[in-house]
């Protein structure tokens, strides 16, 4: 059984309704919207966010409780904006792929997919809106307006490549660990968790999503994901935490060389390995990975806060997940 299949199993029955019900809550009356549609359902990945929402649930409602019709509206809505995103995403970053499957602009044309998103996230707002779910619905608008800011402020700040520790942190905070943390913020709302649990609870997935994003940058440099180092951010003069940890601790000629990298031989693969040696036998990795378990503890040390049940073991499990996987 893998890590992902173990994690799921006390909410697999949620999962098998929820997409059904995802299903439902994507159905338009417009045929080509539809089928642009199904082909996004059809390519889901792991669903990791439905299944915080569903964890976080089950964990402060307890084991023995239905699960609410408000859960999956939570995990709907989440899995709705995110996906809204991820297709917005394609059409800003020219990408074809997305997840080994054509993106959407690249079958049907940038126009469609911007369209196709903005139904997305609009048939979020309605969803929460027509099952007066206010205070979901603020917790969703808050992180649409997290994200873009992330990805702005990282795009303002490779220009010049002065990016801090930081603002390294506030650009990944924006850009994924607040989508975790709003997953786990309004599952707890959906069971009608007190403030203070909610605000945990967000502070929980916000602690996860640093953990999972800092693992992201990891792979860069290390052999965990294709069996060799990837350099795409690299390549995408993206400033990631061990190349900023290097930075600031080599010499004003040693950092002049790495900077000269990526701004100015970012796609030379020769230039791009010796910069990822560098940064490897320099200690970016090392600093990078003990950042990350700090955030990973912190996370867990929440969780402790519980009584122990199988959605909280299964928590603790995704927690792992998030800086152990190899893709």
């Amino acid at each position: 059984m893998g890590a992902v299949d173990k994690i799921r199993r006390p909410i697999e029955k949620e999962m098998e309704v929820f997409e059904d019900k995802f299903r439902e809550n994507m159905s338009s009356g417009v045929a080509m919207l539809d089928r642009v549609l199904y082909y996004l359902v059809g390519r889901k990945g792991k669903q990791m966010r439905p299944m915080f929402v569903f964890l976080t649930a089950k964990m402060i409602a307890g084991e023995d409780k239905p699960t609410l019709d408000s859960t999956y509206r939570a995990a709907s809505l989440i899995e709705l904006g995110h996906t809204a995103s991820l297709v917005h995403d394609d059409v800003v970053d020219d990408s074809d792929k997305c997840r080994n499957f054509f993106s959407v602009n690249a079958i049907w044309k940038n126009k469609i997919a911007v369209l196709v998103g903005d139904f997305m996230l609009t048939r979020a707002l309605t969803l929460a809106i027509d099952n007066e779910e206010f205070d979901m619905l603020r917790v969703v608008g808050h992180t649409a307006q997290s994200m873009a800011e992330g990805e702005l402020l990282q795009i303002e700040k490779a220009k010049h490549l002065n990016i801090t520790e930081e603002v390294y942190y506030e650009v990944i905070r924006g850009k994924t660990a607040v989508l975790i943390s709003s997953c786990c913020a309004i599952g707890a709302i959906s069971v009608g968790a007190s403030k203070d649990m909610v605000e945990l609870m967000s502070r929980f997935g916000l602690l996860c999503g640093m953990a999972f994003q800092i693992k992201d940058d990891l792979f860069d440099y290390t052999e965990d994901h294709i069996g060799k180092p990837t350099g795409i951010d690299i390549r995408e003069q993206k400033m990631t935490l061990p190349l900023i940890y290097v930075l600031n601790t080599v010499s004003r000629e040693e950092r002049k060389w790495m900077i000269n990298i990526v701004k100015k031989h970012n796609k030379d693969k020769k230039r791009v390995k010796e910069l990822i040696k560098y940064v490897q036998e320099h200690g970016g990795l090392e600093y990078a990975t003990a950042k990350m378990n700090e955030f990973k503890e912190q996370a867990l040390d929440i969780l402790k806060s519980f009584p122990e049940s199988p959605a909280r073991l299964s928590l603790e499990e995704m927690v792992r997940y998030c800086t152990e996987r190899k893709l």
